[in-house]
């Protein structure tokens, strides 16, 4: 037995042992007892299912008896409601051995289980940030009394926090929770992958960082980084990569090649989630669908019915990506490529955890495309590479939220005190004084001597539902609810209800095809009914994606030659030798390559969609107005010659700038109209931009070079 099990409770040793029968603790839930029971800010480390909730909950279970703990002690965040819903159960049933209580709050918990918590506060809260800012800003939680006893927050995924805008927003609230109980909160946070573990707990730790001790604990957790090249972990013969070429291959390849096992499928679209499984139901395979614009309920009964199921496929997005419980995996198979290192390592850690199993991962690429930068991504995972968790920077419109949001829980702030919310954090300080002056210039906040309170113009633009749709700091396009009678079938863009179509109009949605009979525009509601196929799926998406210059740099090396340490099928290793002979004319070792090919004129960086805004940003007289850039290359003027490349680039290291705006693309940065154009361009163009990597280009020679089109 461990040394860690002395000092946890004698009850929850006896039921560790008795009633989960453990032998001994895992190793990142015996290293973390300690710090965890000192009061440290931790963060946690380990593959998925590697015992992280335990490693945190027994500690706090522990010092919450011990200590005399009372009322809201623990919250436990989750990025997924979904996640949440799955960790009740387990929760309840620890704190249960101590006599203590756990409940849970988010959008779906109905007022009646809201009220009861009100009521009598629970022991330990389960919850995630937008529900916090809910409670915050209520006027039915007494939120000074709901909160003056919490100790300790659990934050589970935090990776998938700091990443976008939802940690610069759960930070905020941290500080605003800290600042109601009136005493310093332990920070934990949970991770299965991450590149930086230091940086991430140090942002976690918000403005303590300075005043507490703080410590990573993450055994095994290099190993479980790179694979375990070579151990029992991950092995390079477990990862496949194959070129299916088409949406039908891929789902004869699924239907076929591992019949009788239960078989997770990740696609990176809506779109394809819906093609990839109406193709499945075609071939008679048990499908099941999970993704954002499914109802609710279709995705739970899903969920539980793939999870007591043997011999089916479940087809998702990254919605299933972070430990919702679907059962034993036999198999993860990944369509094209996923968003990062990160997301592949979080995928495949949902196979292998039955004994006598390992974990796999199945890539089937639709396009010569996903099958290059697929490769390049299990080149950098072959060599040890995540990504590291990086907050987006500027956020300067969550400050703005916060500001209206902390307007709205204390009715009145002071306007020299309000920035004691947030404990003197960045950006949340006194750097964030020229946009209060803007929300109060135009009426977002009124002011009355020195105190400040909401003003009309936010009642106008934010006060639907008590200010609801100010909880959430990301952006969800407007959708149209599509209805079978009176059976919701899922949720639908609006453009597929808009667009040119001869015949009737159908639409794919739940795996299944649908006619739509009418449309109810005033509610945002379609009404269909079922057809034997020919539907088809779209969504739209704000925000700015593409390859890191990381990923687009490792594409580069596979094209050059390297090999990802992973088995290819023969398909794949001859298609991605076409692929490296289409591309000889853009990749050299020594540096990038610019390529004439008739009047096509093209700067062939491999440096990332961001890195690539940047340069065609500094380089703009040298680039061509129309189809500028992406991940791999610039376009450039028709007539560039040496000479005029020369001059260009001569000081363009000492004068990079940020890439331009479409103005457009503010609707994807929720709350902009709380901002001043300027700020919220300055915030979006920031955002857009890799300096570095650009600079890292600029210093590279760059080789000219013309390509017979013939």
């Amino acid at each position: 037995m461990s040394s860690a099990l002395d000092r946890l409770h004698p009850v929850i040793v006896h039921h560790i042992v008795n009633t989960l029968g453990w032998r001994s603790l895992r190793a990142l839930q015996d290293q973390a007892a300690d710090p965890v029971l000192d009061g440290a800010d931790a963060l946690l480390l380990a593959p998925t299912a590697g015992g992280k909730t335990e490693a945190a909950i027994f500690p706090l279970l522990t010092a919450m008896d011990t200590q005399g703990w009372s009322g809201i002690s623990v919250i436990y965040v989750c990025p997924l409601k979904a996640l949440l819903n799955n960790l009740l159960p387990r929760l309840e049933t620890y704190a249960g051995w101590l006599g203590r209580r756990v409940a849970l709050w988010h959008g779906d918990v109905t007022a009646s289980a809201r009220q009861r918590i009100l009521r009598e506060p629970p022991d330990v809260l389960l919850t995630t940030p937008e529900s916090l800012e809910a409670m915050l800003i209520s006027l039915k939680v007494e939120h000074g009394r709901l909160f003056t006893d919490l100790r300790a927050l659990v934050v589970d995924e935090v990776h998938a926090f700091a990443g976008d805008d939802r940690g610069w927003h759960l930070l905020a609230v941290l500080e605003r929770l800290t600042t109601v109980a009136g005493r310093p909160i332990q920070r934990i946070g949970l991770s299965a992958t991450v590149g930086n573990p230091a940086d991430l707990l140090d942002w976690l730790q918000g403005s303590s960082r300075d005043d507490r001790s703080a410590v990573v604990v993450s055994p095994d957790m290099a190993t479980a980084a790179l694979g375990a090249r070579g151990g029992a972990t991950l092995q390079d013969g477990d990862i496949e990569l194959d070129y299916v070429g088409s949406v039908s291959n891929a789902a004869t390849v699924i239907a076929s090649l591992h019949r009788g096992e239960k078989r997770l499928v990740f696609c990176d679209s809506r779109q394809l989630v819906e093609e990839i499984g109406a193709a499945l139901r075609e071939r008679g395979v048990t499908t099941f669908l999970s993704h954002a614009s499914l109802p609710l309920d279709e995705r739970h009964r899903a969920e539980q019915a793939f999870a007591e199921a043997r011999d089916c496929v479940i087809v998702a997005t990254s919605t299933l990506e972070l430990g919702v419980d679907v059962g034993d995996l036999d198999r993860v198979i990944q369509v094209n490529d996923p968003p990062s290192v990160a997301a592949f390592l979080q995928r495949t850690g949902r196979t292998g955890r039955r004994p006598g199993t390992s974990r796999n991962c199945l890539f089937l690429a639709l396009g010569t495309g996903p099958l290059l930068w697929a490769a390049g991504l299990l080149h950098l995972w072959g060599q040890g590479y995540v990504e590291p968790a990086v907050p987006p920077p500027e956020p300067r419109h969550i400050v703005a939220q916060q500001l209206l949001a902390l307007c709205l829980q204390e009715h009145r702030i002071g306007s020299r005190l309000w920035v004691q919310a947030w404990n003197g954090l960045v950006p949340f300080d006194r750097s964030a004084e020229p946009i209060l002056r803007h929300l109060v210039e135009q009426g977002f906040i009124d002011q009355d001597g020195e105190l400040l309170f909401i003003g009309p113009t936010a009642e106008q633009r934010f006060g639907y539902r008590h200010f609801m749709g100010m909880t959430a700091v990301f952006t969800a396009p407007p959708q149209f609810t599509v209805l079978a009678g009176r059976q919701e079938i899922g949720r639908t863009d609006p453009m597929l209800l808009t667009e040119k179509t001869d015949g009737p109009r159908l639409l794919l949605l739940g795996g299944r095809s649908w006619r739509v009979t009418w449309t109810d525009w005033k509610r945002r509601r379609c009404y269909v009914e079922p057809v034997p196929g020919g539907g088809k799926a779209r969504w739209f998406t704000h925000g700015v994606s593409g390859a890191s210059f990381v990923l687009a740099r490792a594409a580069r090396e596979v094209l050059l030659g390297a090999d990802p340490p992973v088995a290819l099928t023969q398909r794949a290793k001859r298609t991605l030798a076409d692929v490296r002979g289409e591309h000889v004319p853009t990749v050299h070792p020594g540096g990038s390559v610019i390529v004439r090919a008739g009047a096509d004129v093209r700067w062939w960086t491999w440096a990332g969609y961001r890195a690539n805004a940047t340069l065609a940003a500094t380089l703009s007289g040298l680039i061509d107005d129309v189809q500028r850039f992406d991940d791999a290359s610039i376009r450039m003027r028709t007539d560039l010659t040496h000479e005029m490349w020369k001059a260009g680039t001569a000081d363009a290291p000492e004068r990079l700038c940020l890439p331009d705006v479409d103005q457009r693309a503010l609707a994807g940065l929720k709350f902009n109209e709380a901002l001043p154009e300027r700020l919220a361009t300055a915030t979006l163009a920031a955002r857009l931009a890799d300096i570095d990597s650009a600079a890292r280009v600029l210093a590279e020679p760059a080789r000219f070079t013309v390509v017979d089109e013939h």
